[in-house]
């Protein structure tokens, strides 16, 4: 009886943690976040974004026509990683053009540092529907 019950444990947790529906996607995978134009937390990372690929602008060659000016967040994914790993489709304008684009940015937060640490790790314009 024992070895049968230990068998139900192991099986339920292997079953637990192998479902893609378990705890809000498979561990390490990317899960949608919802509402993500009434997500403040959110929105402030895609203003984060966009100022940082300004910032890095300046830094590489003094481009000001490829500033942008953010509007706001249309999309977003996280996956908890060592810290969570944001994937957003951040809508900003082109200051030069007045045109409004959309862009691809990752994000990563790292909250358990002293200072809520964190870091853009790519800034690209998004890829047209009809080249995806």
């Amino acid at each position: 009886m024992a070895k049968s019950t230990k068998f139900l444990l192991l099986f339920f947790i292997f079953t637990l943690f192998s479902s893609s529906n378990a705890v809000g996607g498979k561990l390490g995978g990317r899960t949608q976040i919802k509402d993500v134009k009434t997500n403040q937390e959110i929105q402030d990372l895609g203003k984060y974004c966009v100022e940082e690929h300004n910032r890095n602008l300046r830094k590489q060659n003094g481009a000001l026509s490829s500033l942008l000016s953010f509007s706001q967040v249309v999309e977003a994914e996280k996956q908890v990683v060592s810290g969570v790993k944001y994937y957003l489709k951040i809508s900003a304008i082109v200051k030069s053009s007045s045109s409004q684009k959309l862009f691809d940015a990752v994000v990563v937060v790292k909250s358990w540092e002293t200072k809520k640490k964190r870091e853009l790790l790519t800034f690209f314009p998004s890829p047209s529907p009809a080249t995806k």
